[in-house]
């Protein structure tokens, strides 16, 4: 597979309806909203969603999820050590062949990078003659948090529990809750794939391929009982792919070309309500792709 051989930017466009798309875990699980109250989805929660994706595609993952785990590892040091090769550059201390032999097996950490920093495994009072290791990766695939078009209002709801958690538990009233969630909104990611990154890593043009097709299906098999099945839909992918390496505009500008204008009266309730305007960028045209 040959390397990625242009910089590609994009941006992609996302509705929720009804659904929490990305609770604050220090905030109750609220919904995540910034300072000025506009939604927000972190660039952490869009990767894990991508890494997910990738896997459905049968692509290798490092950083996997525990409910998705694939290869019966419980830790990314069991992970790591499970490698042949890439033992063999730990115990060589070889830091360039270790982060070689990583990006080819796993398409993570050939797109996002990843920090390799485990112990020995020797115990306290024992001498530690390897020094465990630590590498670090940078990957090419660069993800900004999804922000709202508009401000958000976080609905909330108080639910129950109403049977016993454990057979000797004395019944008493019924434990409260709460549940929180935003009615309607839509948001946007941009996104970057660097060429210079993509060479250290390995990342291929098919990489960024799948990268795409994974931005298209983001909410594939991701339903919970916070993200009901459809309530998050993928509306539009533009995928600006440059004719050279550096790239013919810097991304702020490219990404400063794709406006989402809310509708001057009335509550919008569809993505459809929303204005999408494209300035023009001489010689890069965007490819533009539904969600699925």
């Amino acid at each position: 597979m040959s390397t990625l051989s242009n910089k590609i930017d994009f941006a992609c466009i996302i509705s929720v309806k009804n659904a929490n798309p990305n609770g604050d875990p220090l905030n109750g699980n609220r919904p995540r909203e910034t300072n000025d109250g506009f939604g927000e989805i972190s660039d952490v929660c869009i990767k894990r969603k991508l890494r997910n994706r990738l896997q459905d595609m049968g692509e290798r993952i490092f950083v996997q999820s525990d409910d998705r785990c694939d290869d019966g590892f419980g830790s990314l040091r069991d992970r790591a050590e499970s490698n042949a090769a890439l033992k063999k550059a730990e115990k060589a201390k070889d830091r360039k062949q270790y982060a070689t032999v990583a990006c080819e097996t796993w398409a993570d950490v050939r797109a996002f990078g990843q920090v390799f920093a485990f112990k020995s495994g020797k115990k306290d009072d024992e001498k530690d003659s390897e020094g465990g290791v630590s590498v670090g990766v940078r990957g090419p695939v660069s993800i900004h948090p999804a922000i709202g078009v508009l401000p958000i209002e976080i609905e909330s709801m108080q639910i129950t529990k109403s049977v016993n958690s454990e057979p000797a538990e004395k019944r008493s009233s019924d434990t409260m809750g709460s549940k929180h969630r935003i009615g309607f909104g839509i948001y946007r990611f941009n996104g970057s794939i660097n060429c210079q990154l993509a060479e250290k890593t390995g990342f291929s043009e098919q990489d960024a391929e799948n990268i795409r097709e994974a931005l298209c299906t983001l909410f594939e098999n991701d339903a919970s009982s916070a993200r009901p099945e459809g309530s998050m839909e993928v509306c539009r992918v533009y995928w600006w792919k440059h004719n050279c390496k550096a790239g013919q505009y810097s991304s702020a500008k490219v990404h400063r070309s794709l406006q989402i204008e809310a509708p001057e009266t009335g509550e919008p309730k569809s993505f459809e309500d929303f204005t999408v305007t494209l300035s023009p960028l001489d010689g890069l045209e965007p490819a533009v792709y539904e969600g699925r």
